[in-house]
């Protein structure tokens, strides 16, 4: 049998809760689909820096600080140690070339230097005495020379005169013999003594030489020690300004001791220490400026150091028209050295927020609605006073530069 099912009402409490349900997810879904997300924070605007980005020349470039130095300097180093004798003059003095400094007092080196001397006039005695003895042996020898000479030329006569007698048999054979041997003989010795006195000869002249060669060496050897001695003497190797002069009278100083420098006044460089960071793009020519007495001067690099001490590199600098009127040893110059010749580009000045952001990103000033929108933005190279902008920004933006370490994740800035 079938049963009637009996219709069902809609009460106004049912509605009631369908319609608050729908009101709910309508919401919901909006706020999903079209509400604003971002974070904000309210900030003081006078509390943050604002800068505006640009167009213009982008000059990559380092900031040193550069020593003014004279242009030439010799250190003075003590050749020979010794006792401070004698100064004639004083740290701060004009002095000329050849100008005596200092004397220095070394007693060894004067005793070595008078035994050099004793020992030389030894050996020249030793030589005229030595050459003396053996002229007198060889006059002997030439006297016995010529005597013997002098007996064979009887004995020849003799000779001669016994061949023809023999002949017509009016000596005797043993006559005969008796005057050819002694002719033999007195030949035999004229010989030996020849060969004896030009041997002599031959010796003295040898030994002669072998003196006067040793002679020679001695008196090199004390041309040595007489420029040891003068070394004892510190003079001045050009004109110029005794800077420091570090010797007092009495006072003992070794060999290779520093004790001062003389510095030339007719002209000056700059010497600067480097971050090694730029070692590979540093090279003689570039060019750098520095601010004077109100007015711009320009540097050029004119020596690189290689040698790298405590994380720096050193460069000599000159100044490319003359050194400016009034400067002076010591000074010390901030100067703006040029890494390359510069280029146009889209500038955006130097702040704290590089150190949050890493340059990817910045808050970016809308003025109409006074409020600060973060952006994605690229940066290239830098410089002491800009960031060179790649994408992300246009000239006439402004931007907030100071730091944003404070702002943690916050997307818009709320400037009051």
């Amino acid at each position: 049998m079938d049963r009637v099912i009996e219709k069902k009402k809609v009460t106004p409490k049912k509605v009631i809760l369908i319609a608050a349900g729908a009101v709910v997810l309508v919401l919901v879904l909006y706020n999903l689909l079209f509400a604003e997300h971002s974070s904000k924070l309210n900030v003081d605007s006078k509390r943050v820096t604002i800068g505006q980005v640009s167009e213009g020349m982008f000059q990559e470039f380092i900031a040193i600080d550069g020593a003014v130095e004279p242009l030439k300097t010799f250190y003075l180093d003590i050749t020979e140690g010794g006792r401070v004798e004698k100064i004639f003059t004083d740290d701060g003095k004009m002095v000329e070339q050849g100008d005596t400094i200092l004397k220095l007092s070394n007693t060894t080196l004067q005793i070595d230097f008078m035994t050099r001397e004793t020992q030389l006039y030894d050996l020249m005695n030793e030589r005229q005495n030595s050459e003396i003895t053996m002229k007198q042996d060889l006059i002997r020898k030439e006297n016995d020379l010529a005597e013997i000479k002098y007996q064979l030329a009887l004995a020849n006569r003799k000779y001669e005169r016994n061949k023809m007698l023999i002949g017509e048999k009016v000596i005797s054979r043993e006559e005969f013999e008796a005057s050819k041997d002694e002719y033999d003989y007195l030949t035999t010795r004229k010989n030996l003594a020849e060969r004896s006195v030009k041997q002599d000869a031959q010796l003295m002249n040898d030994r002669l030489k072998q003196l006067d060669e040793s002679i020679r060496r001695m008196e090199a050897n004390i041309n040595m020690a007489r420029n040891t001695l003068n070394n004892l003497y510190v003079t001045a190797p050009f004109t110029g300004q005794l800077s420091t002069l570090k010797a007092e009278v009495g006072e003992s100083k070794a060999a290779g001791e520093n004790i001062g420098q003389i510095d030339d006044l007719n002209g000056y460089k700059v010497k600067a220490n480097i971050d090694e960071h730029y070692i590979s793009r540093i090279h003689p020519g570039l060019a750098g400026t520095f601010d004077f007495n109100g007015k711009s001067y320009k540097v050029t690099v004119v020596k690189v150091f290689p040698e790298v001490q405590n994380n720096t590199f050193q460069v000599d600098m000159e100044f490319a028209e003359g050194a400016p009127e009034g400067i002076r040893r010591g000074q010390t110059l901030q100067v703006k050295l040029n890494l390359n010749d510069g280029a146009q580009a889209i500038l955006l000045p130097r702040g704290g927020f590089y150190q949050s952001t890493g340059g990817n990103w910045v808050f970016v000033v809308n003025e109409s609605s006074g409020t600060a929108d973060k952006r994605q933005i690229k940066l290239g190279r830098q410089n002491p006073n800009y960031y060179e902008v790649l994408e992300g920004l246009q000239p006439g933006e402004k931007v907030v530069l100071s730091s944003y370490d404070s702002y943690g994740d916050i997307d818009q800035l709320e400037l009051k």
